[in-house]
């Protein structure tokens, strides 16, 4: 029998990728699910020592882009993601 995963190993997991992977310059995001009323509440996330942390509510993964130093810079928007659509 075939198991949901389309492997004939009943003991292997399912690994689901994050709905999106966004690259940022900061190690503090911000994220709201980018679906305005849709959306979810605003968060703020912290990287720590990791190079990437992912939203609780959506899942959203945001990767600390290579070559950044992870330090906020208040000419780069502190704290809010990166990308279209961003804050």
């Amino acid at each position: 029998m075939t198991s949901p995963t389309g492997s004939d190993d009943p003991n292997r997991s399912l690994a689901l990728d994050p709905p999106e992977i966004v690259a940022v310059r900061s190690r503090r995001v911000a994220c709201d699910g980018l679906g305005g009323a849709l959306g979810h509440p605003r968060v703020w996330l912290e990287m720590g020592k990791a190079d990437f942390v992912e939203c609780g509510y959506c899942d959203r993964r945001f990767v600390l882009a290579g070559g950044a130093s992870g330090h906020e810079d208040e000419l780069a928007a502190p704290g809010v993601y990166e990308g279209p659509g961003g804050h």
